[in-house]
């Protein structure tokens, strides 16, 4: 991306803060050894970079096999912890691939054996092209979990069937505390067509707002913003909060 040190630099020093009064930590997601020295030069706190476990994906996505780009991506992770910087790496499509179609779960579980070794403590998994059920979450989140218990895990599922928030919260029964959304349902993967925009921020926040879970994220400015955001781009955003509004009442101040 072009302007990623100025937009950094914007985050960095734009005072911006959760509804809770906490600091937001800004993350950015890094492809190549380039990449990685410009967002270090860049202040980004939270590096994110991951590989595919669908060999076809992988190719289509980044040029390199699955074995070659996890080999590139376990050294730049040591690099990143070597310089102090936190490192989250991802398994994509963990649970399915248009291509490949059902990805053993061991192939999974290799790769995430392999970021562990290599020290990483922050760990993803991610449903590329939307084909993760509930069941199958909470399996492949609790067998993450029985090779080390004391890694943090997230979650990055697309609503290509609908499954989207059933998934957010399957991985939560499993122990995930992380959950990766898009605001307005934005998103997709240029090389698997059929899969829909991420998990819509606007819904998620409300789903857990609902169940009586802090999330220090303000909804209804939330749901402003997307609104704004549909009427520039003259298109309807996915997220349901959008167009049947929200349940959550803001409290009363003191």
């Amino acid at each position: 991306m072009a302007d990623t040190e100025e937009l950094f630099a914007r985050f960095r020093d734009g005072g911006a803060h959760c509804a809770g009064g906490k600091r937001p930590v800004f993350s950015g997601l890094v492809l190549n050894e380039k990449g990685l020295e410009r967002a270090m030069a860049a202040g980004v706190e939270m590096l994110c970079m991951g590989v595919s476990a669908s060999e076809t994906h992988s190719r289509k996505n980044t040029g390199m096999g699955t074995d070659e780009a996890l080999s590139q991506i376990l050294s730049m992770a040591v690099k990143a912890a070597a310089a102090g910087k936190t490192v989250q790496a991802s398994v994509q499509s963990a649970f399915g691939c248009g291509f490949e179609g059902t990805i053993p779960r061991q192939r999974v579980l290799g790769i995430v054996a392999k970021y562990i070794e290599a020290g990483v403590s922050n760990i993803s998994l991610a449903d590329t092209a939307g084909h993760a059920h509930p069941a199958q979450v909470e399996d492949l989140f609790g067998a993450v979990r029985a090779l080390e218990a004391n890694v943090s895990l997230a979650c990055h599922f697309h609503n290509t069937y609908g499954l989207g928030l059933a998934n957010c919260f399957a991985a939560m029964r499993s122990g995930v505390r992380i959950l990766e959304s898009a605001f307005g349902g934005l998103g997709g993967c240029p090389f698997t067509k059929v899969a829909a925009g991420n998990v819509c921020t606007e819904d998620l926040v409300h789903s857990l707002q609902r169940m009586g879970l802090c999330t220090d994220i303000d909804l209804s400015g939330l749901i402003d913003l997307a609104k704004d955001v549909g009427l520039y781009f003259e298109r309807e955003l996915p997220g349901f909060i959008l167009k049947s509004g929200s349940l959550v009442r803001p409290k009363a101040s003191a």
